[in-house]
């Protein structure tokens, strides 16, 4: 909690990452940011007490972990221009970025740099995320500890033995907080059209949805088990997943998964 930590861009993720440091009891002194818009800058110095500075290169003086938390496509612009400041101090640098591969950060950087890939998801906002994390040749074991600890501050983490794999993290994990949205959103639509009101539809679906990522949580039993316990022979629940299963959900769900992998694929040739 004594090392100086730079996030280039102080976004919803960075802030995430900042609230969940500051409540583990890092010191605000320690931590730097680099936004450009005013407005966000002086909301980061007000919440959490941080240095925030307009440019990248004033947040990354002293700094021996860097955070980019920049978009995929701006991604090596802000590499190339911090490249002189990286070769100079070689820091742990931490990617956020969607399909952008370590072997990209590291060229973009002038080479050579511990680099880790991170894929956070949204719910990290409030402490729940999870990330997966790869590692380039460069990171010692100190360098996996630190990363991990930064990303434990806003949920579990998992490693990654192959960076070809991340693509598939993504989809899976990054992407996937917005497929259980469209969820809530059909089954509330659902409740709607078979006569409920509107806030009692949003009642029953929220916390159903809740409780039962929960019971999948806290359970010892997995997904499989859990949906058999519930699903009375010939009952209302055996009906819907018959349903269902009739209409090609699992195919459904991996062709949607299968697209956001290509799709992370894709952005990283895009922005090479």
């Amino acid at each position: 909690m004594t090392s100086t930590i730079a996030f280039i861009g102080g976004g919803n993720m960075a802030r995430s990452l900042i609230g969940g440091l500051l409540a583990r009891g890092h010191d605000p002194a320690r931590l730097h940011v680099a936004e450009p818009v005013a407005a966000l800058r002086e909301a980061l110095q007000a919440d959490f007490g941080v240095t925030a500075c307009e440019h990248g290169a004033q947040a990354v003086v002293g700094a021996d972990t860097w955070v980019l938390a920049v978009k995929p496509q701006v991604m090596r612009t802000v590499c190339e221009e911090l490249a002189p400041q990286a070769q100079a101090q070689r820091p742990l640098v931490i990617s956020i970025a969607a399909g952008i591969t370590t072997a990209q950060l590291e060229r973009w950087l002038g080479g050579a740099l511990p680099v880790v890939r991170a894929m956070p998801n949204t719910p990290a906002l409030l402490g729940a995320g999870v990330t997966g994390l790869f590692a380039s040749p460069h990171v010692d074991a100190d360098g996996r500890a630190s990363a991990q600890r930064l990303l434990d501050a806003v949920g579990k983490t998992v490693w990654i033995d192959s960076e070809a794999l991340m693509d598939a993290v993504t989809a899976v994990s990054g992407s996937g907080p917005a497929y259980l949205f469209l969820l809530a959103e059909a089954m509330i639509d659902a409740g709607i059209r078979e006569g409920l009101p509107a806030d009692t539809a949003r009642t029953l679906t929220l916390q159903t949805l809740l409780g039962g990522a929960r019971m999948l949580t806290e359970s010892d039993a997995d997904a499989a088990e859990l949906r058999r316990r519930v699903t009375s022979p010939g009952g209302t629940t055996q009906a819907a997943i018959e349903t269902f299963e009739t209409g090609g959900l699992r195919t459904l769900v991996a062709a949607a998964i299968h697209a956001a992998r290509l799709r992370g694929a894709e952005l990283s040739a895009a922005n090479d």
